[in-house]
């Protein structure tokens, strides 16, 4: 699939966690999605970063745009 062509990506919205209601484009209507939100580091620590990541999961029996990705709790 040509990521390039307009015609192969798909809106697709998160409900629940830290993105609820975010709307993203899509290719191949993935199974998973992470989301990653930055932590403050304290102290001056060159070129490290922390990242908080939280995984959503495409509802399956949505079939058409917008797809839908439902927050997993249960993740880490």
């Amino acid at each position: 699939m040509n990521t390039n062509d307009a015609t192969s990506w798909e809106t697709a919205v998160l409900s629940g966690g830290p993105a609820d209601g975010l709307r993203v484009r899509v290719t191949d209507r993935p199974g998973v999605l992470q989301v990653t939100c930055p932590c403050v580091i304290e102290g001056s620590q060159s070129g490290i970063r922390a990242e908080a990541l939280h995984i959503y999961r495409r509802d399956r029996k949505v079939k058409s745009e917008p797809l839908r990705y439902g927050f997993d709790v249960a993740s880490p």
